[in-house]
This record gives C-alpha cells, structure tokens and sequence, in this order.
C-alpha cells in the first residue's frame, strides 16, 4: 500500500493512512462495525438519505457506502498500525456532504470551498495509542492531494472525558495538535457541550 500520509509522521513506519476505496471496504467495516450490527450507521447519516440509500444499496446501508467507496473522491480514509487498519476519519468536500450543506446548525463560516470532517473512529483495542494523530495528518495529506484549500472539523472542548457515544466529534485538544484552530462556534451540542468550528488551511 502506498502511504498517503505526508510530513514528519511519514518517518514512523509504522503507519499509513489510505483513502477507503472498494479494496478497502473490509477493512474499514472491521474499524467502524467490528461486530456485524445490521442496523449500523455506517457513516452515512450525513451524506445519504433514505431515497439515496435505496437507490446506491437497494436500501442497505453496508452497501450503499460500499458503492460510495467505488466513487472518485473516497468517503473517508483509514488508519493502519503494521498493517492492521485501526482508525476510520470521513473528511470530503463540505458541498458533497448534503446534511452539513443543508445545516441551519452549522453554517459555512465563508466562501472557501473547504473540506469537512464530520467523524473520527479509532478501533477498540487501539486507543491511546496516537490514532488520530496520525490519522489527521494522513487525511489532512489526502485532501491537500485533491486541492483542498482549508479542512475543517467541528468538535468539542470538554473538561474531562466525554460520553463516547459522541465522541466521533472529536474534541478541540485533537484538532489543534495537528494545527486546527478555532475560527466560530456552531449552534449545534453533542454531550450538552457547543460545537466549534476548526479550521486549517492548506
């Protein structure tokens, strides 16, 4: 595999971090749904409504993001420690995200056409363990490939620990270890707590 990860983190190599394309598609099913659930999210709630899954997956959502991972632009990329994919981030083009596109919650701060990371996954077993540090930098190094001018993502700044049923949000601590910076804050909460809008130019 052909690590697209760019920077200081390409001298560990232990890692690499790769657009999730149909090769891929196991891989990241073994991050974001280890245990099969049927009814799993799949990471589309933002991106696909009911008509869209029906039409990419006849109406399941395993294979409508499958079909996503067939398009152009992949969905997200993953994670790999030595090999074994541990990490899952959706980040694409904020105008390919219809539900964030469409957000009286989280409104574009500008006119800059940014990318958008909406969900940030490390597979159980591997926390602790500077995921998302590497995770971020591939991604970041992903979208900068495909011309993004600026990343944003949209996370919390808890005191403590947060509930983990939300924590795909990420948190301000995570974001601004690989250079986000705050630039507004959103109406919407996760965990009761604001949303702020992060960005990072490219």
């Amino acid at each position: 595999m052909e690590s697209i990860i760019q920077g200081p983190v390409a001298e560990d190599a232990r890692w690499e971090v790769l657009p999730v394309v149909e090769q891929r598609f196991e891989d990241f099913a073994a991050v974001v749904n280890p245990t099969g659930r049927e009814k799993h999210c799949w990471c589309l709630s933002h991106r696909l409504g009911a008509k869209e899954i029906q039409t990419l997956g006849a109406g399941h959502r395993v294979d409508a993001m499958r079909a996503l991972s067939a398009e152009p632009i992949a969905p997200g990329v993953l994670a790999y420690k030595d090999g074994v994919p541990v990490g899952w981030c959706s980040i694409s083009p904020r105008s390919q995200i219809p539900l964030l596109e469409r957000s009286k919650l989280i409104r574009p701060v500008d006119g800059v056409a940014v990318w958008s990371i909406i969900c940030v996954v490390v597979r159980s077993g591997f926390r602790r363990q500077g995921v998302n540090t590497h995770m971020l930098e591939g991604a970041l190094g992903y979208a900068k490939a495909l011309g993004a001018p600026a990343v944003e993502a949209y996370p919390v700044d808890p005191e403590g620990r947060m509930d983990l049923t939300m924590a795909f949000v990420g948190t301000r601590k995570m974001f601004e270890s690989v250079g986000f910076k705050v630039i507004g804050v959103t109406d919407a909460v996760a965990s009761r707590m604001p949303r702020l809008v992060m960005r990072k130019d490219l």
